[in-house]
């Protein structure tokens, strides 16, 4: 199972980093790997996204508009571990983050990391 991490309360215009990781395991190389959020009443959406660690050509990432230019995803292989990066937050991206596959598996969502912007 994955593991989201690095939520918190921020205010408007700070900066959160995520972290997912998949201990003991390449899981988080040899997969896309994508973070998604949930807000409270809405549909959960996927808002970054990183190619396979074993894919060397072509594009690498792809963004929502919500994230262009604000979100950054990155990859350690060394540590099985994805980032999200997350800059200039506005209270619209308070939600529960998860990570996934792209496309989500069903079964290992997690519980995902609480993100709150708020003044």
């Amino acid at each position: 199972q994955l593991q989201a991490s690095g939520g918190g309360l921020v205010q408007p215009g700070g900066s959160l980093r995520l972290s997912c990781a998949a201990s003991g395991s390449t899981f988080t190389i040899i997969n896309d790997m994508g973070w998604y959020r949930q807000a409270p009443g809405k549909q959960r959406e996927l808002v970054a996204q990183i190619r396979s660690g074993i894919i060397t050509s072509g594009p690498r990432t792809n963004y929502a508009d919500s994230a262009k230019g604000r979100f950054t995803v990155s990859r350690d292989n060394a540590k099985n571990t994805v980032y999200l990066q997350m800059n200039d937050l506005r209270p619209e991206d308070t939600a529960v983050y998860y990570c996934n596959t792209v496309p989500g598996r069903p079964d290992i969502w997690g519980q995902g990391t609480q993100v709150t912007v708020s003044s």
